[in-house]
């Protein structure tokens, strides 16, 4: 038995592979980079090269293949937009895993996705759920409200570094879960007959505010964070200057889903159900205050390393 991860580099997709070669399954991962996706390899995947804006690179990919889990999604950095990859990619994508004959495809999009018409991004992952739907394909579709992991870039490494925390308008509480433990049920599914063609959404132990992010960041580094405002307003103008330029349409999809954040909204959803039809405990999913004491202690360790090796050297002698 034969799972096709998509987007296994990302923050999910390695972990949704290292979780799927610990459990024994034979894993194959589409990449369109061999050498960024080395670290894969080493861990004992097998890598296929293809792309999602390729639709003819797809249908070998599916060989020996009998279930997928996507957790691709495209990139600020990279030249392909969200159209690009997340609609007609993920269209394509599903029809070669329909022609192929898998039996089981599993879809990660966003909490909320179809609240949001006017967000790109989330009409985009809403219309891709209804398309999955009616495929015919054996689907389970996951919607996580955050990944832990964004946090240490909005919040940890600027707090650290004395560098100003942006803080969007009202920001409504988000229920951020580890990307260990999203991978942990999307493996889970694989085997679960009574997920099949249902959608769930992801939430961790309980909703964050920003505030409240950065005062627990501030207590576990022993430093105090330099926070700046950004109003819902600049942020709009901004997505309006950018939507007027065809090279920047990206840019303005992108800013517009930043917009749902600043909305207010809280995004969070009751998980006991969720716990009990996968049989997770929620003692086993990580909370927002471990995650970063972790971080924090790991990262807060090195830099005494790093700061006693200086002073060492700072020590010798120089011979004339």
């Amino acid at each position: 038995m034969v799972l096709l991860v998509v987007g296994a580099t990302g923050t999910l997709g390695r972990q949704i592979v290292r979780r799927a070669l610990d459990e024994g399954y034979e894993v194959k991962c589409l990449v369109r980079n061999f050498q960024k996706a080395s670290f894969l390899r080493e861990w004992g995947a097998q890598l296929v090269k293809a792309d999602l804006t390729g639709p003819d690179s797809l249908p070998p990919c599916f060989e020996d293949v009998e279930e997928v889990i996507d957790a691709s999604t495209s990139r600020p950095a990279e030249k392909e937009g969200i159209y690009d990859v997340d609609w007609h990619g993920k269209v394509a994508l599903i029809k070669a895993a329909k022609a192929a004959g898998v039996r089981r495809f599993i879809f990660f999009s966003i909490y909320g996705a179809g609240d949001y018409p006017d967000v790109p991004l989330m009409e985009i992952k809403d219309c891709t759920e209804a398309f999955l739907k009616e495929s015919g394909l054996n689907y389970t579709i996951f919607r996580p409200c955050g990944f832990m992991q964004g946090l240490i870039g909005q919040y940890a490494i600027p707090i650290l570094e004395r560098q100003s925390v942006w803080v969007m308008g009202e920001a409504g509480a988000v229920a951020y879960m580890n990307s260990q433990d999203i991978a942990k049920f999307a493996v889970k599914a694989l085997k679960l007959p009574a997920v099949e063609n249902k959608t769930f959404s992801l939430a961790g132990t309980r909703a964050w505010g920003a505030y409240e992010i950065i005062r627990l960041c501030e207590r576990l580094s022993e430093q105090s964070a330099n926070v700046s405002q950004m109003p819902p307003a600049i942020l709009r103008a901004a997505r309006n200057v950018a939507a007027f330029f065809q090279w920047t349409w990206d840019l303005a999809d992108r800013l517009a889903f930043t917009e749902v954040s600043a909305s207010g909204d809280v995004m969070d959803a009751p998980m006991d159900e969720v716990y009990e039809t996968f049989g997770i405990d929620k003692s086993e999913v990580t909370t927002l205050e471990d995650y970063m004491q972790e971080y924090f202690t790991r990262i807060l360790k090195k830099l005494k390393e790093l700061d006693f090796e200086s002073g060492k050297s700072a020590k010798k002698k120089v011979p004339f």
